[in-house]
């Protein structure tokens, strides 16, 4: 679980913003599984989706993702995973692969979380923020994320990662804003096809 736990160059909690930020929260919450919920809505409701928002700067580590204010998705679950670790609660990411349009090609990746919680075991989050059409809640055991898979190529990648993929920090470290990450973003090569 030591992986899980760790500040890292994306996940840097160690930053004093973001430690303050964690003890924030611990400080007004009576249980585990509050101060998850209470992480979980900050990130979603308090950070703004960049391409919601049409917002720049294009952010990558949790750290800048909590001064702007801002996010993609990918970025917004660095912030989670960071406040979440900096309380000791084992936090990881996780991705979908997801149709860019209304379905087919293009597709690209989604990010999320999952965190370690004692009473269920791993559970999936997903603090993108919520906007017409989508609805995530922290619910546990049931899980309410944004996106629903629809058609065989996209995919619930089942993995739970220590760190970004380096395919999403690619594009959030090249691009300077929101519309040029639209442009370009991150996907992964489906090891077969179909739903197999």
């Amino acid at each position: 679980m030591q992986r899980y736990l760790s500040s890292s160059t994306y996940i840097d909690f160690d930053v004093p913003e973001v430690g303050s930020a964690a003890m924030s929260m611990a400080a007004n919450a009576s249980s585990e599984l509050e101060l998850v919920r209470m992480c979980f809505e900050f990130v979603r409701d308090e950070i703004h989706h960049s391409l919601d928002h049409k917002l720049n700067p294009v952010t990558c580590k949790a750290s800048d993702v909590l001064r702007h204010k801002t996010g993609y998705c990918y970025a917004k679950s660095h912030l989670l995973a960071a406040l979440l670790r900096a309380n000791g609660i084992p936090a990881g990411l996780c991705y979908q692969r997801l149709s860019v349009g209304d379905g087919g090609a293009p597709y690209c990746l989604h990010g999320l979380n999952a965190v370690y919680l004692e009473t269920f075991g791993w559970y999936r989050v997903d603090a993108r923020g919520n906007r017409p059409g989508v609805n995530a809640r922290f619910h546990p055991p049931i899980e309410s994320l944004a996106f629903k898979i629809r058609e065989p190529q996209e995919r619930d990648l089942p993995e739970i990662w220590a760190e970004p993929l380096s395919a999403v920090v690619q594009v959030l470290e090249r691009y300077d804003t929101y519309d040029q990450v639209l442009a370009n973003l991150p996907d992964v090569e489906l090891a077969f096809s179909g739903r197999g």
